[in-house]
């Protein structure tokens, strides 16, 4: 099963998220039939999509991740809240580029460099948060890492990793975020860089049988690392038919009639996870009824 941790270094010099989010990852391509690339650019992004969440305060906040750098894959976008839950999906997961001279898949290319990251915090207030920022690489990771740096003012370390297998599924995939906290002295930090410099790839860590803990305490063995809490992640969809209902009634009454006149039925995927819900007979003329009173 997939989980997050919450840490701290024992001197309170830096505070850690890391997250294993295999399952989660393989769900995504499951439902989404993703290639090779699409899968890994989709999978770093619902893995930091999985920590952003995580860092918020309440169960009701909601972080939405959209990133668009004008490349092959379009947008990604993902949402995710503090309890492990996340969705998400890409807009062309057809898209497959050739690998890259070191042998390591292409996100880069395929999602491209001339867009944004803009994340989205809806707080329960009557407006969200947004902060947008340039794409860097569209390595994701390295996007990430100047969203925080120039909208949060918050010098983070973003590392994430997505390993695909022959089949196509998913053998590993995590990440984690770094994050100094202010009183940092300059020997530690540059302990921590030292560290962060030397990672090597992030999803050979990940690609194991080791607890999340385990593997925290390994990257980081020259600090004593406090694990503070735990919590389950997942690829979790909140869509439902009713929800889908609700979306029909905003097409107005010419335009349902006609679909119904048309087929006699209408399907409703949902853009997120792929789950299709069937409209037919009784069901779409109790709509009908529901527009036209």
């Amino acid at each position: 099963m997939d989980y997050m941790i919450r840490a701290i270094d024992k001197k309170q010099t830096f505070r850690l998220f890391m997250v294993k989010s295999t399952e989660t990852v393989e769900e995504a391509r499951r439902r989404h039939n993703t290639t090779p690339t699409a899968s890994a650019a989709l999978g770093r992004t619902l893995t930091a999509g999985l920590m952003m969440g995580y860092m918020m305060k309440n169960e009701e906040d909601k972080l939405t991740i959209n990133i668009n750098g004008g490349g092959p894959l379009g947008t990604i976008l993902t949402v995710s809240d503090n309890a492990g839950r996340i969705k998400g999906y890409v807009e062309n997961p057809d898209v497959n580029l050739p690998l890259k001279e070191n042998g390591k898949l292409d996100v880069g290319g395929a999602v491209g460099v001339n867009g944004k990251v803009t994340v989205m915090m809806d707080l329960g207030l009557r407006d969200p948060y947004v902060g947008s920022t340039d794409i860097v690489s569209g390595e994701i990771a390295e996007d990430i890492a100047m969203y925080y740096c120039l909208s949060e003012q918050q010098n983070s370390a973003v590392c994430l990793g997505v390993l695909v297998d022959r089949d196509y599924s998913i053998k590993s995939s995590g990440g984690f975020i770094v994050q100094p906290l202010p009183f940092i002295e300059e020997e530690d930090l540059k302990k921590l860089e030292n560290t962060l410099n030397n990672i090597g790839s992030v999803s050979d860590h990940f690609d194991n049988d080791e607890d999340v803990e385990e593997i925290a305490k390994s990257i980081f063995a020259d600090f004593e690392i406090e694990i503070t809490e735990k919590i389950p992640a997942k690829f979790s969809c909140d869509c439902s038919e009713e929800r889908m209902e609700r979306a029909l009634l905003t097409l107005g009454r010419d335009d349902l009639k006609q679909l119904i006149e048309e087929d006699g039925k209408i399907e409703t995927v949902c853009h997120f996870c792929n789950e299709k819900y069937n409209f037919e007979g009784e069901k779409l003329k109790n709509i009908l009824k529901y527009i036209e009173h």
